[in-house]
């Protein structure tokens, strides 16, 4: 008895708050974590700064912007009418079609009364006296809720370069993250490109189809690998709603949740011919099969790497026509795969143009952006149209630009000074009542995929705190020293953390984040599922409950 009235209590104080929970992002994660919230009864407020919902699909509408993984695989899983209604159009599909595709799932599950768009979170505060969240938004109104969600999603705050001058350009100028929702025209224009990471690839390729003439400034290449994206034919797509099950199954066992996964042979465990038909298939292949089905040891032995690296420099000396420039395009500084690999169409072809200039950043520094262009070291160019492609303060950047205080008023910027400390990935000490979907720590791989899975173990603590009456609801120090500690140690080995990228936390054009730390877990997607079920099965015993 005692039990059920304190629950009804605990209840009872709950709805002296705005609401049960606050979810900053309307993304993937955040619509679907609105959707389970919902389900449990829970009053839920989406709180999303753009005027639609989306996340990256929203933000992100530069040319050429499309998935890397499959379509299908990119897909929710959790409903079969969803699954069935829903018609992909081509294997990798562009930002139109996702956005269109969220759109839908937003309608269908009339998840928009609970979203509050315009709404740019700045702050939010833990409050020890009545265990609640205080949200405060750009406008200076304030929201309160028992639980804080986080749908920020690992790439969602884009930076730009620290170049002088940059407002003072006379053309017209947009970071590909920012890109304006009316379509831009290249046609007769001489256009600039900064950067070739991701973005900067589907960019640039799209870009030169129409553009008068194009130049590119290029810091350090990337290996890019060929996409071999094809529409997808209403026979072709029933075959593929037929297996669904069988392919999310497939998901759930692969290391990162792709329909990719390494194979398990090492490469000098293969003659040399075998090793070279294998890359020539992987190659040809769609998707990222030559960086998530590649030989096991690619991405841990520095002499297998040499191995792959030197095969894809190979595929990029035949396909450029200009030794000069090809050789510009071979990354000098990290082999394949321990960075992102950006998929390509015709990339590497675009550089065979005659409209269409690579400059070195290295060689000849930019030294400021003018009214007219871009000026170098070595000369000054004019434009019509610059581009930053300047990608993101990737993973902790997001949580930068809003001032969270837990306990005490602790900022998370202060708690996270030396890189991020997390339990699961998913909660801090000193932060209760506040998770993390997609955060520091977590499973990344094909994102979908990590996001559901994300989104339904947290749900499944808030279930369990709700039907018990918990409003307080934390990690332990041991529990983040512990997860922290093996997070640290799985990322050993890997050449990945040799690198300096957005995976290591590097980005120069952010003050202090020019030293490499572990910001993602590098393990296997079903060994983290593996530890978050344990962890539920146990009543959630290793958290602070109250």
């Amino acid at each position: 008895m005692d039990a059920l009235q304190d629950t009804q209590t605990n209840h009872d104080a709950t709805a002296a708050l705005d609401y049960d929970a606050i979810i900053i992002g309307a993304g993937m994660s955040g619509l679907y974590q609105l959707y389970r919230l919902r389900a449990l009864g829970m009053r839920v407020r989406v709180f999303e700064t753009g005027t639609g919902v989306g996340g990256t699909w929203y933000w992100n509408r530069y040319p050429g912007a499309r998935f890397d993984s499959e379509s299908y695989s990119y897909s929710y899983s959790f409903s079969k009418e969803l699954l069935e209604e829903w018609t992909w159009n081509e294997h990798f599909a562009p930002q139109p079609e996702t956005l269109r595709y969220l759109n839908h799932v937003a309608d269908r599950f009339d998840l928009r009364r609970d979203i509050q768009f315009r709404s740019r979170v700045t702050a939010a505060r833990y409050q020890d006296d009545t265990r609640s969240w205080t949200v405060t938004l750009e406008d200076a109104s304030q929201h309160n809720a028992r639980f804080l969600i986080t749908a920020l999603g690992p790439l969602s705050a884009p930076t730009m370069p620290r170049i002088e001058g940059v407002e003072t350009f006379h053309g017209r100028s947009f970071h590909t993250a920012r890109w304006p929702h009316e379509p831009v025209s290249f046609e007769g224009q001489r256009v600039a490109v900064i950067g070739t990471g991701a973005t900067g690839v589907q960019t640039i390729q799209e870009v030169v189809k129409t553009a008068k003439h194009l130049t590119v400034f290029q810091r350090t290449p990337n290996w890019c690998a060929p996409l071999h994206n094809g529409k997808i034919d209403a026979a072709e797509m029933a075959k593929i709603k037929a297996g669904y099950p069988e392919m999310f199954r497939r998901c759930q066992e692969t290391f990162a949740c792709f329909l990719h996964t390494p194979d398990p042979r090492g490469t000098f465990e293969v003659t040399p011919e075998q090793r070279e038909a294998f890359f020539e298939t992987l190659y040809a292949s769609p998707g990222f099969g030559i960086w998530q089905g590649n030989f096991r040891d690619i991405l841990t032995d520095p002499k297998a790497n040499d191995v792959i690296s030197d095969f894809v420099a190979r595929k990029i000396r035949q396909r450029v026509k200009d030794q000069a420039v090809a050789e510009k395009l071979i990354p000098r500084n990290h082999g394949f795969g321990t960075r992102r690999v950006p998929l390509e169409t015709r990339y590497y072809e675009a550089y065979n143009q005659p409209n269409v200039r690579l400059v070195d950043i290295k060689e000849t520094p930019i030294e400021r952006i003018t009214p007219a262009g871009v000026k170098t070291s070595e000369a000054e160019y004019a434009f019509d149209i610059i581009i930053y492609a300047t990608g993101f303060d990737a993973i902790t950047g997001s949580f930068d630009r809003i001032d969270f205080r837990g306990v005490d008023g602790l900022r998370l910027k202060d708690k996270w000074k030396r890189g991020p400390r997390t339990y699961l990935g998913v909660m801090v000490e000193d932060f209760p009542n506040m998770f993390m979907l997609m955060g520091p720590h977590t499973a990344l791989g094909n994102i979908p995929r990590s996001i559901e899975y994300n989104v339904d173990w947290v749900t499944g603590v808030l279930r369990h705190a709700w039907n018990h009456g918990l409003t307080h609801v934390a990690a332990t120090q041991a529990g983040v020293a512990s997860w922290t500690d093996h997070v640290k140690a799985l990322g050993a080995g890997l050449l990945s953390n040799e690198v300096n990228s957005w995976m290591t936390g590097v980005n120069s054009n952010v003050e202090g984040k020019q030293t490499r730390i572990i910001a993602r877990y590098s393990g296997s997607a079903p060994a983290y599922r593996a530890r978050c079920n344990e962890v539920a099965a146990m009543g959630y015993q290793e958290l602070s409950l109250a």
